[in-house]
């Protein structure tokens, strides 16, 4: 039944020329059913390197033992905005660290919502560690939605309080360079993820490690180590392995003069 249900979608999808899309996303929703299942058997998924989040411990760890805070920025975008939401992610598991360690974090904010957000859950993080009397609401904090004016702020913040380890986790515009050049410039240990092409040439070079695009997706699941988590990601990676696949052959087609495949990809007859 459920077979001829899908048939019956997908001749739909081909009349409207959409047929190889609905079979990809098809092909996606099985890869993620069967990784969700060999996790719930007890699976266990390994994924590449990162050095960036490998770093995470070694920069908590850095500000405990300096008797300094953390600083954690999650850039100038909302709270609905893909990149924020990923930072947000890694945020947590920061705050852990900070609340297992005893270090004090400063959350300064862009948005009053992103702030709301990170109080609640730098709070959750604070309560699962047991150190829920440790949470200080007003380390997290809201600055302006003034571009120029939010950067001057935090970096007052940076000169006043001279954190060991600064994150700067999210979307970034034109201030990337300034904020991470005064965090250099105070020593601290510096960790920056951000899907703004533009921005990654100036965390690179300013910074001591950087997640590039879709590394900063990957972190919740890399510092978690949640096999069901993981195995979301590892569906990703299998989709995007057969867009490869497709971008192949419709390359060795074209090679040869021929567009028939790139039709059929396209949907037109």
């Amino acid at each position: 039944m459920i077979f001829n249900f899908l048939n019956l979608i997908f001749q739909i999808q081909i009349k409207e020329g959409k047929g190889p899309v609905f079979l990809v996303l098809v092909l996606f929703i099985c890869a993620l059913v069967f990784f969700l299942d060999k996790a719930r058997k007890g699976a266990s998924f390994k994924i590449r390197k990162i050095a960036g989040l490998d770093a995470v411990n070694e920069a908590i760890g850095r500000a405990t033992e300096m008797g300094k805070s953390i600083l954690y920025t999650t850039g100038l975008e909302t709270a609905s905005h893909i990149a924020t939401i990923a930072s947000l992610t890694i945020l947590s598991r920061v705050a852990k660290r900070a609340a297992r360690y005893g270090t004090r974090l400063q959350v300064p904010s862009f948005d009053p919502i992103v702030m709301t957000l990170s109080q609640e859950i730098v709070r959750e993080s604070y309560l699962e560690e047991g150190m829920i009397d440790s949470f200080r609401k007003d380390d997290i904090f809201y600055l302006t939605q003034e571009q120029f004016a939010y950067t001057a702020a935090v970096e007052g913040v940076l000169i006043r309080e001279k954190p060991a380890t600064v994150f700067l986790m999210g979307y970034f515009y034109a201030e990337s360079l300034l904020l991470a050049e005064t965090g250099n410039s105070i020593g601290a240990i510096q960790i920056a993820g951000t899907d703004a092409v533009t921005q990654l040439p100036f965390f690179i070079v300013s910074c001591d490690y950087t997640l590039i695009g879709e590394e900063l997706y990957a972190a919740s699941a890399y510092l978690s180590e949640d096999s069901s988590i993981i195995s979301s990601l590892k569906a990703q990676d299998f989709g995007k392995a057969l867009l490869w696949i497709f971008l192949f052959i419709g390359s060795i087609f074209t090679f040869f003069g021929s567009v028939k495949f790139l039709s059929i990809i396209g949907g037109s007859s």
